[in-house]
């Protein structure tokens, strides 16, 4: 026989909230549950999100432009980290950027073996581009509601913005 280990406290948790998500069919509104959906309603729309994309570039393309705008002018390990990527995957992708004028690779000013890259002007138009058009998608969503259904869905977007906050 295997020994096991006992569960972790986060492993244990996470059984407590699946035993108490109810079966298919039963009333709905444990927190679990809501949480459950939360998750997949959530995911599924950032999924579409990201399908709303400029031209030619992947989404992991776009949120690397968007995540060196965020971070400024980044080192790719920065880059990388950001993007939960290896850094020779995040090298290559930004020489892709950078072959189609999106991103420049700069030496660090105060430390020569460190490079930074930066969005250029074409980079920084293409990120606002795809902000444009995602959230272009979502108005489109949105008129497919009634008044009633925006009113509470302006409620719920607050109080997702709480839950988002740092604590």
């Amino acid at each position: 026989m295997v020994p096991t280990s006992p569960p972790s406290p986060s492993t244990a948790v996470l059984e407590q909230a699946l035993a108490d998500v109810p079966a298919q069919g039963a009333p709905s509104g444990s927190d679990a549950e809501v949480a459950a959906r939360l998750r997949l309603v959530v995911t599924r729309l950032a999924r579409k999100l990201r399908q709303q994309v400029v031209g030619p570039l992947t989404p992991s393309q776009m949120a690397a432009l968007a995540a060196v705008e965020r971070l400024g002018k980044p080192t790719l390990g920065e880059l990388a980290a950001s993007e939960q990527v290896q850094p020779p995957s995040m090298t290559k992708m930004v020489v892709g950027l950078e072959a189609a004028g999106l991103v420049t690779r700069r030496e660090d000013d105060a430390d020569r073996r460190v490079v930074r890259v930066a969005l250029t002007s074409e980079g920084r138009r293409t990120v606002q581009r795809s902000r444009s058009l995602r959230t272009a998608y979502l108005v489109r969503q949105l008129r497919r509601l009634s008044d009633d259904e925006r009113a509470s869905l302006h409620r719920v977007v607050a109080l997702l913005e709480r839950l988002v906050e740092e604590p």
